[in-house]
């Protein structure tokens, strides 16, 4: 495949994306763009990308395929510009916003008809070009919104066939819709959880002493980037103004239930809840990229964290995290190791379990 590909936006998306285009196509030409010459500079000198390019203008016109790797109202407005350039007649433009109906709409009316929506749902707890990863994207869903996507987007599949992603083709309403769903609601509640408990700690101290645990691990995804959460929020407006009336009624409700001491309803809303829950798949990339936890349980005795990430770092396999949940004298403690896939997991529970005599298993 001799084409030029245009990536704007050097984060840890775009240039893992350049990754995956250059493993699998070689002869691809990657040209980068961004707004800190600092990460053009990095992703050049890692041979993330053939080459800079000096404006979207330039670059564009000479595209085969364009990928707009930049926060979502950036993409607006260079949707905007794309339209007015001397395009290839042929050219593929694609992003990889987290909503899809306002940008749909922007590339149509910008009169980009050969643009097809794109949202990988995956993500690290790293971010920038020095995040890249050509492994970020495998097995996560890859999807695609388009009124055109049957060529073009077997174009880009073929493209993309170094993502080891699963492609997905969804219409950009029920894209938001789902996405608002499983992933925007889950983000403002988890945010919501942390600025209350923000407020009761001033009024009770010690809570904060208590806030780790389960109170951290549901509350995870509201470390994430606020300009880009504001920017989500505004973009899937109405998809979320419906969730979030719908979450307050359900609130309302069960506030009622508790007022009255109404216990049979309150068992079956947590009867219901427990069973949707364990009928959903183990260990598989969604909406919000999911960890994978590997538990081990060590003696309390000086060296024992030492030895098992020695053991890891000897078979180079990467920690997303290391916890440990509860160790006290003359007892096991446990070591939580959190993995970004689930075959380093797999893995470093065969070689914990070969070289030492912990006990490993996996929730």
């Amino acid at each position: 495949m001799n084409k030029k590909v245009l990536i704007v936006g050097l984060g840890l998306i775009g240039s893992s994306l350049a990754l995956c285009i250059k493993k699998e196509h070689p002869s691809v030409k990657i040209i980068g763009i961004d707004c800190q010459e600092t990460s053009e500079e990095f992703a050049l000198k890692r041979k993330i990308i053939d080459e800079r390019g000096n404006s979207i203008e330039e670059a564009a016109i000479l595209a085969d395929f364009i990928f707009l790797c930049t926060p979502v109202k950036s993409m607006l407005s260079q949707l905007d510009l794309l339209g007015t350039l001397p395009l290839k007649q042929e050219v593929i433009i694609t992003d990889v916003g987290s909503t899809k109906v306002e940008i749909m709409h922007a590339a149509k009316k910008a009169g980009l008809k050969t643009f097809i929506g794109g949202h990988p749902m995956a993500g690290s707890h790293k971010s920038g070009v020095t995040a890249a990863d050509e492994n970020l994207f495998e097995n996560a869903y890859y999807i695609l919104t388009s009124q055109k996507v049957e060529k073009k987007g077997n174009e880009l599949q073929k493209l993309l066939q170094g993502t080891r992603a699963k492609f997905v083709v969804l219409t950009a309403q029920e894209h938001d819709q789902i996405t608002g769903m499983l992933s925007h609601l889950p983000h403002i509640i988890a945010a919501g959880l942390v600025n209350q408990s923000k407020v009761f700690n001033e009024e009770h101290p010690r809570s904060k002493q208590l806030a780790a645990g389960g109170f951290r691990d549901i509350t995870r995804i509201a470390s994430s980037d606020p300009q880009m959460w504001t920017d989500i929020l505004m973009s899937n407006k109405e998809a979320l103004l419906a969730l979030m009336h719908s979450w307050q009624a359900e609130m309302e409700q069960v506030s009622t239930w508790i007022q009255n001491g109404n216990k049979e309803a309150i068992f079956q809303f947590f009867y219901e809840a427990k069973e949707t829950r364990n009928q959903m798949p183990v260990h598989k990339e969604g909406a919000i990229p999911a960890f994978h936890d590997l538990f081990v349980d060590v003696p309390d005795v000086p060296g024992v964290i030492a030895e098992i990430t020695a053991l890891l770092g000897k078979a180079q396999l990467s920690l997303i995290n290391l916890k440990i949940l509860e160790t006290r004298e003359d007892i096991y403690g446990i070591l939580q190791l959190s993995f970004k896939r689930e075959e380093d997991s797999e893995k470093a529970k065969e070689i914990i379990e070969k070289e030492t005599a912990y006990k490993c298993y996996e929730k």
